[in-house]
């Protein structure tokens, strides 16, 4: 099951179980949909793999399943990523 992290790992945003721009990876890092298609070139900083868009969790199931309250926050060196993935800013 999902964890439904509750924040962006590059800039930390709030990210809600329902929030329409919340992205993950296959190892379900987390990202605003800002930052991993604009400075990450949709490419994960931490597995190489690309995002998709995170499901919602409906509203009925969050008591049984509650949404992770653990922030992850690990701003990723753009230069460094562009260099990794072959880009250029």
């Amino acid at each position: 099951m999902l964890e439904i992290r509750p924040n962006c790992e590059q800039c930390n945003k709030d990210l809600s179980f329902d929030a329409q721009d919340a992205v993950i990876c296959t190892f379900e890092c987390t990202y605003c949909e800002a930052c991993a298609m604009g400075d990450l070139k949709n490419v994960c900083p931490n597995c190489g793999g690309n995002f998709t868009k995170r499901p919602i969790r409906p509203k009925h199931l969050l008591t049984k399943y509650p949404v992770s309250t653990k922030r992850v926050y690990n701003p990723t060196d753009i230069n460094e990523h562009y260099k990794k993935i072959g880009e250029t800013r």
